[in-house]
């Protein structure tokens, strides 16, 4: 008897079971507030603004120097609680 069916099969399930979790568009006041507070903190330009894994995540922030960061905001304060260079 071959256990290779079964494996795959087992793994095919596994692979379809688990939960999908996308990025997801910020509500567009949030969305608003978010831009103010990377104004305010200046960012001149950015990409995406999306809820991933609880966070707020910012793509592509450029600041007044030219600067590319990465960042990740609070839900609840909107704050800046990580920035990673690019």
């Amino acid at each position: 008897m071959s256990f290779r069916p079964l494996a795959a099969a087992l793994v095919g399930v596994a692979l379809l079971s688990g939960p999908a979790f996308a990025d997801e568009k910020l509500p567009s006041d949030q969305q608003a507030k978010v831009e103010d507070i990377l104004k305010k903190e200046g960012f001149t330009k950015w990409d995406e603004i999306e809820l991933d894994d609880g966070m707020i995540e910012v793509d592509d922030a450029i600041d007044a120097n030219g600067k590319q960061f990465d960042l990740k905001l609070d839900p609840k304060t909107l704050e800046i609680v990580k920035r990673k260079a690019e």
